[in-house]
Formats: C-alpha cells, sequence, structure tokens
C-alpha cells in the first residue's frame, strides 16, 4: 500500500506531506483546485512520463517521494534483490525533474532506471483514470485477469513449463535433423576421411615422441661413442668398477684389525658397486638399441611426415588428430545409426506436444466455465451503475497452433456493448468517459481478488451521475476499500461520505502567487465538506443535515 506521499515544487504545489492509512480514501475539491496534480505527481513517482512545465516556476528542481509498504511475499521485493538494491521491507520511490524535464529515478535512494521505477510501481499501484490505457484497457492483461478470478494461476504456471519442455524438445529434434542432413550430404568424403584417418591411427602426444626420437636417432653415432666411452670408464681394471672392488678388497682385509668401523664405508662401497654395475647395463642396453634397427630412423621420419600431412590436409595440430578422428567417426555413425537416434528425439517431441497440449486443453476448459462465471458476475454490477442496457462478456479464441505459447491455447479478450443491439467490441473503443470508469468500477470489485495491487486509485469515478448511481459507486469503492487500499478523486458527496479517510484539495492566491495544498478533514471539516458538495457555495442547514445522514448512514 502507499503509506506516505512527498511532493516538492511540482506545478502548484510548493511543499506537500500526505500520510495514507487503509480503506478508501476520498480526495474532493472544487473543480480547478488542483486534485488532478496529485495524480499526475504520484503518476510520475511509479515511473510516469516526465515533461517540461511540472516544476514550480521559479524552482530549480522538482521532485516526488511515494514510500510504499508491501506484503513480506510481493514480486516487487524479489524484483529489487534481483537488481542489487537493498530493501527492509518498504520500498521509498523518488523521482527528481528538472524544468526542462529531465528526470532522475532513485529507489531506497540507489540510482534507478525510470523503466525499473515504472515495473516496480505498477505492480504495487493502479492509476485507473477515465481514459487509463493501461490494465483492464489493455488487452493483453484480460487473459492474467481471467486466470486471476478463476484461480487458474497455478495451473496456467503448469501449461508454461509444459510448454517449455515442448519447445526443447522440438529445438533439440530439429538439430539433429540438420546435423544429420549435413552428414548425410558428407558421407562420401567422411567415410574416405575416417578410413584414412584410422589407416595411420593417430595416438595422442605421438608427435612429440616421434620427434625426441627422431632427434636421438640423428645423433646415434655421437651418443654411441659417448656411450662407450662411459662403459670404458667405468669397466676393466683401471675402471671405477675395479677401482671399487680394490677399495673394498683392502677395507675388508683390514676389518679384522679395527673392530666394526669400517662397516659402514664397506656398505657403502657395497652400494656403488651395485649402482655403478646398473648404469653400466643401461648403457650397454641404450647401445643395443641403437644398433637394434638400422632403419628405425627412415620409420620415425616417414612417420611424421604421415601425420603431418593429415593434420595439414584438415586443418588441425598434430594431437588434435585423435579428436577429429572420433568427431568424424561420430558424425558418419549418425548418417549410418541417426533414425534411431531422430525416431527418440521425435517420440519425446511428440510426447512433450501432447502433454503440453492435453494440460492447455483442461485449462481453455477451465477458462471457458469461468468466463461465464464472470460475464454473470460482471453483468451483476452493472445495473445499479446506471449501466443496465451494457452488456459484456467475455470472448475466448482458439489461437492457431504456431502462437501456442506458455499461456495456453487461447487468446482472452474483454467486451462490452453499451446500447441494445450493438455488436460488442473493445472496452476503450465502446465505453464513453464516464461509463468507462464505472466498467473499470465494477471490473475491478469482480477482479481485484489475487491481482497483488496494493493500492487502487480512481479519478472521478463518479462523472457524470448522482443520485442512486453515485451511492452504488460509493458503495462498491467501499467493498474494495476493505480488501484493498483505494483512493478516489470524486465531485460525489455519496462517494466522499463512504471514505474512511478524507482529503480536500485547496487552491490559494496569495500576492498574486497560485498554490495547492491539501488539508486532512476532521469529523468536523468532513461534515461541512460533504454539506458544500450538496449545496454548493452556500452552505445551509438543510445541507448540514443531509450531510449528517449520509454519514451516518452512507448507503
Amino acid at each position: 500500500m502507499l503509506a506516505h506521499l512527498s511532493i516538492r515544487d511540482i506545478v502548484l504545489i510548493d511543499k506537500l506531506d500526505l500520510g495514507f492509512g487503509n480503506g478508501l480514501t476520498a480526495m474532493t475539491g472544487e473543480t480547478g483546485a488542483g486534485k488532478s496534480i496529485l495524480l499526475d505527481a504520484l503518476t510520475l513517482a511509479m515511473g510516469g512520463r516526465s515533461a517540461s512545465g511540472l516544476v514550480r516556476a521559479g524552482a530549480e528542481r522538482g521532485s516526488v517521494t511515494a514510500l510504499l509498504s508491501p506484503p513480506p511475499d510481493h514480486s516487487s521485493l524479489g524484483l529489487l534483490g534481483e537488481q542489487g538494491i537493498e530493501t527492509d521491507g518498504d520500498i521509498l520511490i523518488r523521482r527528481v525533474v528538472s524544468p526542462d524535464g529531465r528526470s532522475r529515478a532513485f529507489i531506497n535512494d540507489t540510482p534507478a532506471s525510470v523503466g525499473l521505477l515504472k515495473t516496480i510501481g505498477d505492480s504495487l499501484i493502479e492509476i485507473q483514470g477515465q481514459f487509463d490505457n493501461r490494465g483492464l484497457m489493455d488487452p493483453s492483461t484480460h487473459r492474467l485477469s481471467l486466470d486471476a478470478f478463476a484461480r487458474l494461476l497455478a495451473a496456467a504456471a503448469d501449461v508454461g513449463k509444459l510448454h517449455k519442455t515442448w519447445r526443447e524438445a522440438e529445438t533439440a529434434l530439429e538439430r539433429a535433423r540438420e546435423n544429420q542432413a549435413r552428414a548425410a550430404a558428407e558421407r562420401g568424403w567422411l567415410e574416405h576421411a575416417v578410413n584414412e584417418i584410422d589407416a595411420i591411427g593417430p595416438q595422442e602426444g605421438e608427435e612429440e615422441k616421434l620427434d625426441a626420437e627422431r632427434r636421438l636417432l640423428a645423433n646415434a653415432e655421437a651418443i654411441a661413442d659417448g656411450i662407450n666411452d662411459a662403459v670404458a670408464a667405468l669397466t676393466g681394471e683401471r675402471g671405477v668398477d675395479g677401482q671399487l672392488a680394490k677399495a673394498q678388497g683392502v677395507l675388508t682385509r683390514a676389518a679384522a684389525k679395527a673392530g666394526d668401523r669400517f662397516e659402514p664405508v664397506i656398505e657403502t662401497l657395497d652400494r656403488a658397486t651395485v649402482e655403478t654395475q646398473e648404469a653400466i647395463h643401461q648403457l650397454q642396453a641404450l647401445a643395443a638399441d641403437l644398433d637394434a634397427d638400422p632403419g628405425r630412423a627412415d620409420q620415425v621420419e616417414e612417420r611424421l611426415f604421415a601425420l603431418r600431412d593429415l593434420a595439414r590436409k584438415h586443418g588441425v595440430i598434430v594431437d588434435d588428430l585423435p579428436r577429429l578422428q572420433q568427431e568424424l567417426a561420430q558424425k558418419l555413425a549418425l548418417i549410418t545409426g541417426g533414425a534411431e537416434a531422430l525416431a527418440d528425439l521425435e517420440l519425446a517431441a511428440r510426447e512433450a506436444k501432447r502433454a503440453y497440449q492435453d494440460a492447455a486443453q483442461a485449462l481453455s476448459d477451465k477458462r471457458k466455465a469461468a468466463a461465464a462465471e464472470l460475464d454473470r458476475a460482471i453483468m451483476a454490477e452493472l445495473p445499479p451503475l446506471k449501466l443496465e442496457r451494457a452488456r459484456f462478456r467475455t470472448r475466448i479464441d482458439r489461437l492457431p497452433e504456431e502462437k501456442w505459447g506458455a499461456s495456453g491455447l487461447d487468446a482472452v479478450v474483454f467486451e462490452v456493448a453499451t446500447n441494445p443491439g450493438a455488436a460488442p467490441g473493445p472496452l476503450s473503443k465502446i465505453a464513453s468517459g464516464g461509463e468507462l470508469a464505472r466498467f473499470l468500477l465494477a471490473f475491478k470489485v469482480v477482479l481485484h481478488a489475487g491481482s497483488g495491487i496494493g493500492t487502487l486509485v480512481f479519478d472521478e469515478v463518479d462523472a457524470g451521475i448522482g443520485g442512486a448511481t453515485a451511492s452504488a459507486v460509493g458503495d462498491r469503492l467501499a467493498r474494495l476499500g476493505q480488501e484493498t487500499q483505494v483512493l478516489v478523486v470524486t465531485h460525489s458527496p455519496q462517494v466522499a461520505a463512504r471514505a474512511a479517510g478524507h482529503f480536500r484539495v485547496e487552491k490559494t492566491v496569495n500576492g498574486g502567487t497560485t498554490a495547492t495544498s491539501v488539508r486532512t478533514l476532521t469529523p468536523d471539516d468532513r461534515r461541512e465538506e460533504i454539506a458544500r458538495m450538496l449545496a454548493g457555495a452556500t452552505i445551509t442547514e438543510e445541507a448540514r443535515a443531509a450531510a449528517d445522514r449520509l454519514l451516518e448512514h452512507p448507503a
């Protein structure tokens, strides 16, 4: 709900602070006092269009600040969280306007886009004027309104999930068909390429190993000489091996005289002898490998050439040949074994479509039943509002399959006919200004539950009516006020008498400066205001008595 509204330097308002309560609040005042300025300021705060001329003459800037208190589970709080805007549960919206019409927006003192401001505002407050083009005036909202009335929002959400599953299955099927078509066109080339790569059989990391082996073989003679010299240095009478054996023998003979002091040294020499012999064996084995296959160098060179030539042919590096081999084999398998995979995808798509269609059809049947109930409920509200000759209907049309969507199979449109024999048509094109306001009031009475809107604002919904019809309008506004916060700009004493709160908008001229102010009325002030609305400029005792009767028995 709207808890507080502050206006600074907007049109004729220099400074205004208003607190709002629950239920129905009336705003009254003489014609031209500036009631529309309040609505324009509230609209601006809720993300409405800014324009030059809004800032009060002589002021550097104007601003409107609205404090909103949504319920803890309201969608607006989650949206602010997604945008990184912190909130303690209340939402403080502020719009600052310069004289040239440029504006800045803030939510909880954090800079925000006007688009986000409007999204948050539209989710919390609905300003319903005679010619409002939002809400029920927008046909795109009619299906959602019908679903909310019929408590079908959860069922509609399930249909949306099934639609997503179906579309994903269709996308997977289409992608597989495209892949198979491309693969089929490449079949001859694929078979040749797969056979060619299979014949070579590239291995992961093979190029690096072959390149290292090639360098080794290219230096085989020098390496062999080095091996021979190393073996000679390690073996023989003057070699390391012989010298170790000689030292070990000397120490062993002297060990009897030295006790156990030579044991660690003798053990170390044993290990050195073993390691030396192992090194000799490894060198001899390496020499044998170099001599084992005189044609190995040519084999390595040919293998490297073949791998690199194949990689250049396919535009990849040698290390990517095994991955390419697998990819091409999979594409080829898609041709030879893809029919079964496609059949599985086609079955999944058919089943997903059937599940969606069944759920959407069940939802459509419930919507049709609910539409008849909605029509009866709206029609019952029209006669007391002096719309007894009007007809209302909810038209549900089956969409062509290409337009089926997350919301189901239906297009839902609210239509009215205001004269007998006339064909029903769109609400905005059929009803006049006063009729339109009363139609919208009837809709709100019937449809408001579950909308999530915390505040409804009506601008002169009682235009052009009086007496019993005005009382009926007041009664319906008061009924709405039992469920949500309602603000109404009114010239009708019957409507104002039903309000729980009452503001009077006044225009004053002081020193050649015109200003608009708003006064919160006490019970006595309310009596005088309603008497004025009944009698006009001269308030009589009869008017005050009539005001008392309205306040005591507003119905």
